[in-house]
């Protein structure tokens, strides 16, 4: 066995999990899982949502390694592929070099290609129009706003902006977009429109990984994460409520 190769594989199939996405539990566990398919007897494993650390005991030796985690997004498809291969190792007789390639095969897989992504992120805010009790009209809103707002927030990805000020310009433009809008007809309702829009922007997966991290007692990475989801929430209402304050200011108060 070599172990400083199985360290590297494992911290990597980690981070492949971390960084789209996955549950801590879910990344340590899978790690572990990893080593001890491939002949590792004591291995240990601690994540948090910016670093994995990873160690196992060979003939004696200690061997560890630390990632530092810079990126994360969401990408359900690449965790249940990832989970999957790790937990088939010993089933498909897997060698540590068949395992390495799959790996780098599932991190080189496309995603939905940029013109799907903006297209039914828009759909999905149209959809939200008719959850909240909106009109064909807020749908039609609704559906555009969603379309700029995921652009820009793409657009901002690439450059890798910070995730706080993504949040908040992408916010800022659909408040933007939700006033000009309201403007064309008195048949649609302002409030559906940007709440509409922006539950694009809300941290579900965080939030949702920040409860599941507590209740399973990893109680550093659940607080950090519900930090997270935190700061985002701000950086929408900042957005939304420059934008809004200024309109005001500029326009009299005049909404129709």
């Amino acid at each position: 066995m070599d172990a400083n190769k199985l360290i590297s594989i494992s911290a990597y199939a980690g981070r492949l999990l971390l960084e789209s996405g996955a549950e801590t539990y879910r990344v340590e566990e899978s790690m572990v899982r990893i080593c001890h398919a491939f002949g590792a007897k004591d291995a240990q494993s601690f994540v948090t949502p910016t670093g994995i650390m990873v160690s196992l005991m060979d003939e004696g030796q200690n061997f560890a390694t630390v990632s530092r985690i810079q990126n994360r997004g969401v990408d359900l498809n690449r965790i249940d592929l990832v989970n999957d291969l790790c937990r088939s190792i010993q089933q498909k007789q897997l060698t540590i070099d068949e395992f390495d390639e799959q790996l780098h095969e599932i991190a080189a897989m496309k995603r939905y290609n940029f013109p799907t992504t903006v297209f039914f992120a828009a759909l999905g805010a149209g959809g939200f129009a008719f959850f909240f009790g909106g009109n064909w009209y807020d749908a039609a809103a609704a559906f555009f706003t969603g379309m700029a707002i995921k652009v820009i927030s793409i657009l901002m990805e690439r450059f890798e902006i910070n995730s706080f000020f993504n949040m908040g310009i992408s916010a800022c433009a659909a408040e933007l977009l939700s006033l000009i809008f309201i403007q064309f007809s008195s048949d649609m309702n302002h409030s559906v429109i940007i709440i509409s829009s922006i539950m694009l922007l809300v941290p579900g997966l965080a939030i949702t990984n920040a409860v599941r991290d507590i209740v399973a007692g990893d109680y550093l990475s659940g607080m950090a994460r519900a930090m997270e989801a935190f700061l985002v929430a701000i950086a929408i209402a900042i957005g939304t409520g420059i934008v809004y304050s200024i309109w005001i200011k500029t326009m009299g108060g005049m909404l129709l």
